[in-house]
């Protein structure tokens, strides 16, 4: 049986294009020296899944295929949310594990970029209103046909009349002065009815949305995608830590960057057809943050740009405990999966390990739902897609140890990367340009100035009228005439008292 499986695994995992070893098979406990798993590269733009329990090494899968993706000068994005992949930078003291395996391992750092949406150390990475668009950014803040529609004609007017929208301050200004008197009669005249109402609700989702800190990703200097896709000296891929440590508790300003990042990407990269390797490749950590917050409509725009954006060039790689929090539709796009260890402790969780086992591809060596919950550190169950887009066999894979740090970043190390970053110099610079905000803010104000003037001019005119009406009543009550009448018509009224009293004169 050894014999039969060891050719299998060559069979499958022998590539004409270029390829990288993961690490060595593994059958009935025993690590195949020398016979490797490889992943060719030129279908990692398929997308792929790691996936397993927590502390069972899928973050150092992640760093390993990194590596090997940055040394063959693939461009790697991590969303790094754990905090725990800037070891990249610097080299590893060593491992053993390559002993085993039948590979040298070779001590490396990698170029490396740090980035951020927050206050966290790193290049700001923004984008404009503006670059969103109605469509998308109604999706994000999930909002119906109606408000949509009202989001709509705020983008068309400030399109038509030169007004940047840049950040949330500008959206929340134009909401404003739409609502006011003057701005709902010009909109209404030009552009049709619209309800207080919509203006409400589409005010609170962006409330919703900045309680998560959204305005720190709002605004400029907006963030050049092709910038992901550097190169260094060496030929090596550029790998871009995008520190999301701080997200965790803000899924919703998660998926708003993610969906933001993918659409960007998707609009600006050209149309490369297949690649011998990767133009660039996105890992995704702790994934299930991606999907379990966002409106369908959300989600369903995040599946689409998945699915489309592989002719672009881009691999997707999603990292999360288990590949049922992937949402099926994204699932079955994916070609390569590395599936840690899972646990079973309850039947709920000997149900899930039965279904995920039932995704892979059938394995006349491995007993699949029973190995995924024996599966040590440093071991996985791998199939990828060969050079035809066929799914290789699956193997149980003695990984190889990360040739960078397996730890995160003192410091002084990040203070030196910062320092040395020739795109913080490019992207960090505080811009406060001319906006809705600034413009449509003195607008309002030059109104209200109006409105109070008019308003004192009317009282002053009432003033004015009541003063000349008493003076006009005082001088007819002096007039001789006058008081004669007023004479008379007291006396008879007096007379017709008394008479009712039965008092006669």
């Amino acid at each position: 049986m050894k014999e039969q499986f060891t050719q299998t695994i060559l069979d499958s995992y022998t590539f004409k294009g270029k390829s990288v070893i993961m690490g060595a098979s593994v059958i009935e406990g025993e690590v195949q020296h020398e016979n490797f798993v490889r992943i060719p590269l030129e279908t990692l733009n398929r997308h792929g899944l790691v996936s397993g329990a927590t502390g069972t090494g899928k973050t150092k899968s992640i760093q390993l295929l990194t590596e090997k993706l940055s040394n063959e000068g693939v461009p790697v994005l991590l969303m790094d949310l754990k905090g725990d992949l800037s070891g990249l930078a610097a080299a590893s003291p060593g491992h053993e594990r390559h002993q085993l395996i039948g590979t040298q391992h070779v001590p490396s750092a990698f170029p490396l970029e740090l980035l951020t949406i927050s206050d966290l150390e790193g290049v700001r990475l923004r984008a404009t209103v503006s670059e969103f668009g109605p469509v998308l950014l109604g999706k994000i803040l999930d909002l119906n046909e109606t408000q949509s529609g009202v989001l709509a004609v705020v983008f068309k007017y400030c399109d038509d009349n030169g007004l940047p929208l840049l950040d949330l301050e500008d959206l929340k200004t134009m909401l404003k002065y739409i609502a006011s008197d003057e701005g709902k009669d010009e909109i209404e005249s030009d552009y049709g009815y619209i309800s207080i109402q919509s203006i409400g609700a589409i005010s609170r989702k962006i409330l919703e949305l900045e309680t998560q800190n959204a305005q720190k990703f709002f605004g400029e200097i907006s963030f050049d995608v092709n910038d992901l896709t550097r190169v260094n000296k060496d030929g090596k891929g550029v790998v871009s830590v995008l520190k999301l440590t701080d997200m965790q508790s803000r899924p919703k300003l998660f998926s708003t960057f993610m969906l933001c990042l993918l659409a960007e990407v998707f609009e600006k990269f050209p149309e490369e057809g297949d690649l011998d390797q990767p133009k660039l490749v996105i890992v995704i950590e702790e994934s299930h943050l991606l999907f379990s917050e966002g409106s369908k409509a959300l989600l369903d725009q995040i599946e689409t740009v998945i699915k489309l954006i592989r002719s672009k060039g881009v691999g997707i790689i999603f990292s999360t405990q288990n590949p049922k929090d992937i949402p099926s539709d994204v699932l079955s796009q994916l070609g390569m999966k590395i599936q840690h260890a899972l646990r079973a402790f309850t039947a709920k969780d000997r149900k899930a390990i039965k279904l995920v086992s039932e995704n892979f591809p059938e394995s006349d060596f491995y007993e699949v739902n029973e190995l995924i919950t024996e599966l040590g550190i440093g071991e996985a169950l791998i199939t990828a897609l060969d050079e035809k887009g066929r799914p290789t066999e699956l193997v149980h894979t003695m990984l190889e140890a990360p040739a960078s740090r397996m730890d995160v970043l003192e410091q002084s190390e990040i203070n030196e990367l910062v320092a040395n970053s020739k795109l913080i110099k490019k992207y960090n610079k505080e811009v406060d340009r001319q906006s809705a905000h600034e413009i449509m803010t003195d607008r309002l104000e030059e109104f209200a100035k109006r409105e109070e003037e008019l308003e004192q001019e009317e009282i002053k005119i009432k003033n004015t009228k009541k003063k000349s009406s008493s003076n006009s009543v005082s001088k007819a009550l002096k007039h001789p005439l006058v008081k004669d009448i007023g004479r008379t018509v007291g006396r008879e009224l007096t007379r017709g008292l008394l008479g009712v009293l039965g008092i006669k004169k």
